[in-house]
């Protein structure tokens, strides 16, 4: 079994090596944009270091064991047999002057916020991967494409993994976005995909970018990586801090428990909304993705009045069954000092209403 599996694995390493060549691999900093990346406090020999360096595996694990275990063993539960629920909403005719959010599943999230109109980690290919074989969205989960966004004021990029930078996606979008903000780097994919360099804006941790009627950008760290190809941490993953004259919100994008957490709450907080990473993760890997304890806890650090759990019920990338992640978050959010929110795909969610209520939808999906 052991020399099958190896074998498999050289020939997808061969397949994905005569393919590097596509431009879905996108393109590591060069020329001034390098530069400017080697400036940095936090890129040393040759890469971007996380604050406190943690091994991406534990010291147990296996690298082509775990491989193994999530790609090719069967996982009780790990994809739903139904169509995940999900509400089609007309982006389109939304009031501007309502500050508003709408979850896609995983991590890609609509939002408007004092008249300007937001995206963040848009993944509408209906895959988190780069091959054809590779990791497709649940039945129900990919009713959005890029045609029924409108026009988009922010384009939000917390770092180029497939799941949260999507080829695809990015090319449809490209004349529908006026800026991309996101991390040190990151810029070189976009202008190798076509973007104008003056539509991007790239930062380094605690960098904060003023924008249009009193609407600011914070770039912070999380403890996570970087990379679509070989050799990572060539471009910087970064969460948001989103500040409007009206909210403050946290974006975590990816990135496991760590103390900065606690020192983001004490720095930005309070936050009106958090919208924090709670799936695909693993004892393997404990260091670069939450749990759902460390969820609860790192909301409650954050000293988040909202939350909304976000990277899950879309892909599976770990070993858990699909539903694990909002079972475990809604059991650890119990008698906390925020408020879960649980929108299905698609579902409105109003920013000034804290009395709205939603479903425990994942109940009635087998």
């Amino acid at each position: 079994m052991w020399f099958a599996f190896a074998f498999i694995l050289v020939l997808i390493t061969m397949t994905g090596c005569l393919s590097m060549q596509h431009p879905i691999f996108g393109k590591n900093p060069s020329g001034q944009r390098l530069e400017d990346v080697q400036k940095s406090d936090h890129y040393r020999y040759g890469k971007f270091r996380n604050l406190i360096e943690k091994p991406g595996m534990t010291e147990r694990s296996n690298i082509i064991a775990e491989v193994y275990k999530t790609f090719f063993k069967t996982i009780p539960n790990r994809e739903p047999t139904d169509p995940i629920p999900s509400i089609k909403t007309d982006l389109k005719s939304l009031d501007l002057n309502k500050d508003i959010v709408i979850w896609f599943g995983h991590s890609t999230i609509y939002m408007q916020l004092h008249g300007k109109k937001f995206l963040i980690d848009p993944v509408m290919s209906g895959k988190a991967s780069p091959f054809p074989w590779g990791t497709r969205a649940y039945k129900g989960t990919d009713i959005y494409t890029v045609d029924d966004l409108p026009e988009i004021d922010y384009l939000l990029i917390s770092h180029d993994h497939y799941d949260h930078l999507d080829y695809e996606t990015i090319l449809k979008l490209k004349d529908k976005v006026k800026l991309v903000v996101t991390g040190l780097g990151v810029g070189e994919h976009f202008e190798y995909w076509g973007y104008p360099k003056d539509k991007l804006i790239e930062k380094d941790w605690g960098e904060k970018v003023e924008l249009d009627d009193g609407i600011s950008i914070t770039t912070e760290t999380s403890h996570h990586g970087s990379g679509r190809a070989l050799g990572g941490g060539k471009n910087l993953w970064v969460s948001f801090i989103i500040q409007s004259p009206e909210r403050k919100i946290f974006y975590s994008g990816d990135g496991g428990y760590d103390r900065h957490f606690a020192d983001i709450g004490k720095k930005y907080g309070p936050f009106d909304w958090a919208f924090m990473e709670n799936g695909q993760y693993d004892p393997a890997w404990h260091s670069v993705h939450c749990h759902p304890d460390e969820v609860a806890q790192a909301t409650e650090e954050l000293n988040a009045r909202n939350m909304i759990p976000v990277h899950h019920s879309k892909f599976s990338l770990a070993k858990h069954a699909w539903f694990e992640p909002i079972t475990r978050i809604s059991e650890y959010s119990k008698n906390r000092d925020y408020r879960l929110a649980t929108p299905m795909i698609g579902e409105l969610v109003e920013l000034d209403n804290e009395q709205q209520v939603f479903k425990k939808w994942w109940e009635t999906v087998r």
